[in-house]
């Protein structure tokens, strides 16, 4: 099933309120798992990261809280999700961890701020250009921890109905919608080792982690 791609970018408001009060607590809580598992030995116990596309800011919350000697800056290109991601960081008690950015990742240089781990949940199926994220990431500064979990394309139509029936079933049009097109726009775990081939970035780990996530992962 070929790839179609979807806007970079939520921009309207009820979207972005949409998201920030859907329940994203298992596929969040497996991030953070994930994370843990692939890469938190690697972490000393304070540091600085990075979080890029962080929508409304729930990942960035959980990661604060597992990890709380950590300085989080959490960036994303549309201000609609920023502005529900400021109001939950607020109501989490957070703000002094967690720095809201907005910014496109064509417009950001990850050269200027050692970063001791960069993540991302979410943001590879909506790029047009992904190798935008891939050439940011090998250019930033040091060599930081990455890991970074997104949605696989399945191989057809037939699954993304199955897989929007199994776990959009019962939310909000908006977001039955908007799974299944990111569905549609994600990557194959295929096609992302031949763009971190083609970046250069061979030694990172593809994994797949469930029925509808992989992940990719670099240690220091």
């Amino acid at each position: 099933m070929q790839r179609i791609p979807e806007p970079e970018l939520m921009t309207d408001e009820g979207q972005a309120i949409a998201y920030a009060n859907a329940d994203f607590e298992e596929p969040h809580n497996h991030f953070i798992k994930l994370l843990k598992e692939s890469i938190g030995n690697q972490l000393s116990e304070s540091g600085t990261a990075m979080d890029l596309g962080c929508g409304a800011a729930d990942i960035s919350i959980r990661f604060a809280k597992t990890f709380p000697n950590y300085q989080i800056d959490a960036l994303d290109g549309a201000e609609a999700m920023l502005a529900e991601g400021l109001k939950a960081v607020n109501a989490s008690g957070l703000n002094k961890n967690i720095n809201l950015i907005q910014a496109k990742l064509k417009e950001t240089t990850l050269v200027d701020h050692q970063y001791d781990l960069i993540f991302s949940n979410s943001l590879l199926h909506h790029l047009h250009e992904p190798m935008l994220l891939w050439n940011a990431i090998k250019n930033a500064k040091g060599c930081p921890a990455i890991f970074i979990m997104d949605l696989m394309r399945p191989e057809s139509e037939v699954e993304v109905a199955a897989l929007a029936d199994k776990y959009a079933q019962g939310e909000l049009e908006i977001l039955q919608r908007d799974f299944k097109n990111s569905l549609f726009a994600a990557f194959t775990a295929e096609e992302i080792k031949l763009q971190l081939s083609a970046a250069g970035l061979e030694v990172f780990k593809v994994s797949v982690v469930s029925d509808r996530h992989l992940t990719i992962s670099r240690t220091m």
